[in-house]
């Protein structure tokens, strides 16, 4: 409790049960948001142009994206998304499974409605 700067058990608990109700909401295939981070060599041909591609196909999924250059040849793309959790992975699948993303990573959270 001290560690993660709780004031006290009851907090502990509250965040502990809030992170079951939202496991629960992925389980059963709710609508969901999260971010998808990847690191990719920008250097790979046509690897950008995939990737934008992609989610320009999937309007209705991505909110946002970030991109940041981290040197002369890696970047870091967060991508923020909002669906059904079975649509969400499937889409962070193929995103992540990309040839030339070194490494990605799928971050789903509620829509905070069934939260209180």
């Amino acid at each position: 409790i001290r560690q993660k700067g709780y004031r006290n058990r009851s907090e502990a608990l509250r965040d502990l049960m809030r992170e079951r109700m939202v496991r629960e909401e992925w389980e059963k295939g709710e609508e969901i948001v999260g971010t998808i981070t990847i690191v990719y060599d920008h250097h790979v041909r046509e690897l950008a142009e995939t990737l934008t591609a992609f989610q320009h196909d999937h309007v209705g999924t991505v909110l946002s994206t970030l991109h940041i250059h981290l040197d002369h040849q890696n970047c870091l793309e967060v991508i923020a998304v909002r669906g059904r959790s079975e649509e969400i992975q499937k889409f962070a699948d193929r995103i992540i499974g990309t040839r030339g993303v070194k490494h990605g990573l799928l971050s789903a959270t509620t829509t905070g409605k069934k939260l209180r």
